[in-house]
C-alpha cells in the first residue's frame, strides 16, 4: 500500500472496538481483486467507506493483477474487479460461459510510467521505437546492453522490470509500444507488486521498468520518470499531458468492473455509489487523474439501471481523457 493511506488505515483500526470486531467478522463482505494500478484508489475508497460504516461493512481488496482478477471475477469469486485496461474478448467469453454479466464503470485516467534510475545521465528521453527495440519478443538474448539502442548510450547491461504476464498494464503496455498485448521479451524482472518494480529500478543505474504513475509519483525522489517521444519530442507524464492527450500512446483509462448480480446486495450498491460520489477527491489524493464528474453520474445511472456490458471492444489504446463521457453515453 501507498504510505499515504496510513492514517486513513490507523483510523479505521482505531474506531473498531473488541466488541466491533467481533460483528465485523459476520458483516457483509465486498469482494474485490485485480489490478495493482487500480489498487490504490478502491483501497483509499474501501477505507474511508468502512470508516463511515463502521465496520458494518468489510470490504477486500487483493491484488492479482488485471488478468487474474477477470479470472476470479468470471468464476463468480468475486463482486468487483479492479481492471488497468479494458476487460478482453477472452475475458467476455469466459463471463459469458459462466452467466457473469458486468457493468463497466471507468474511473480515472493513468499515465503510464517508463523510469529509470536517478543515476542514469543518458536516457532522459526515449522514443517509442526505442521502446520497442528493448521490449519485443526478438529481443531476447540479442537487446543486452543500452548501447544496442542508442550507440551514444553505455555499454552496459540493461536491467529490466515489469509487470506480470496477468497484469493489464503489461497488457496496456506491449499492446501500446510492442503492437500486440501480452508480445514481449520475457528475460525480465516481473512482479504484481508494483513496490517490488520500485526497489528494483532505485537499485541499479542500469535498470529500465514501467508501471503506473501513482508508484512513479510516490517514489519519485528514488526514480526518474522518461519523457516519451512520439515523433514529436519527449514529453513527461504529467495532469496537463494527459488532458491534451500529448502523452501517447501511454495515457489510459482505468477502470472497475461490478458484478451485475452482485447488485442485488445493498452493500454493493452503497459501496459502489460511495465511490462514484468520492472517486474524483480520492483519485487526485492518489496522484492518478480523475474524470469528470459527469461520467462519474452516468457510471451510478448504469449502476440504477443495470447497463451491462462494454464500450471498448477488447481494447483501450489511444483513447483520450475527451472521449470518455461520449464513449459511455453509448452504452
Amino acid at each position: 500500500m501507498l504510505t499515504s493511506f496510513n492514517f486513513r488505515t490507523f483510523l479505521a483500526a482505531t474506531l473498531l472496538s473488541a466488541s466491533a470486531i467481533t460483528t465485523a467478522i459476520a458483516s457483509p463482505i465486498v469482494k474485490i481483486d485485480g489490478s495493482s494500478t487500480v489498487f490504490p484508489i478502491t483501497e483509499a475508497v474501501a477505507e474511508d467507506f468502512q470508516i463511515a460504516k463502521r465496520g458494518a461493512v468489510r470490504v477486500t481488496v487483493g491484488i492479482s493483477g488485471t488478468g487474474g482478477g477477470f479470472k476470479k471475477f468470471c468464476r463468480n469469486e468475486i463482486d468487483i474487479v479492479n481492471a488497468s485496461r479494458p476487460i478482453t474478448e477472452l475475458e467476455m467469453e469466459a463471463c459469458k460461459q459462466t452467466g457473469v454479466q458486468y457493468i463497466e464503470m471507468p474511473i480515472a485516467f493513468d499515465a503510464l510510467t517508463v523510469v529509470v534510475n536517478p543515476k542514469n545521465t543518458w536516457s532522459k528521453t526515449i522514443t517509442v521505437e526505442e521502446l520497442k527495440k528493448i521490449w519485443e519478443p526478438g529481443a531476447q538474448g540479442k537487446i543486452t546492453n543500452w548501447n544496442q539502442i542508442n550507440p551514444e548510450w553505455p555499454d552496459k547491461k540493461i536491467k529490466l522490470y515489469g509487470p506480470g504476464a496477468d497484469s493489464g498494464t503489461f497488457e496496456y503496455f506491449t499492446e501500446a509500444v510492442v503492437g500486440k498485448a501480452k508480445s514481449s521479451r520475457g528475460d525480465f524482472t516481473a512482479s504484481e507488486d508494483d513496490n517490488v518494480l520500485v526497489q528494483g529500478v532505485a537499485s541499479d543505474i542500469y535498470a529500465l521498468g514501467f508501471f503506473g504513475f501513482a508508484y512513479y509519483i510516490e517514489n519519485s525522489k528514488k526514480i526518474s520518470a522518461v519523457a516519451i517521444d512520439n515523433g514529436n519530442g519527449g514529453v513527461l507524464p504529467s495532469a496537463a499531458t494527459v488532458e491534451n492527450n500529448s502523452y501517447k500512446p501511454l495515457s489510459r483509462p482505468i477502470f472497475i468492473y461490478i458484478n451485475a448480480k452482485s447488485t442485488e446486495k445493498p452493500e454493493i450498491q452503497e459501496f459502489v455509489n460511495f465511490y462514484m460520489q468520492n472517486a474524483a477527491a480520492l483519485v487526485t489524493e492518489v496522484k492518478y487523474f480523475p474524470l469528470s464528474k459527469e461520467v462519474y453520474n452516468l457510471n451510478i445511472e448504469h449502476l440504477n439501471k443495470k447497463k451491462v456490458g462494454t464500450v471498448f471492444k477488447g481494447t483501450g489504446t489511444n483513447i483520450k481523457l475527451e472521449d470518455i463521457l461520449k464513449l459511455e453515453s453509448s452504452l
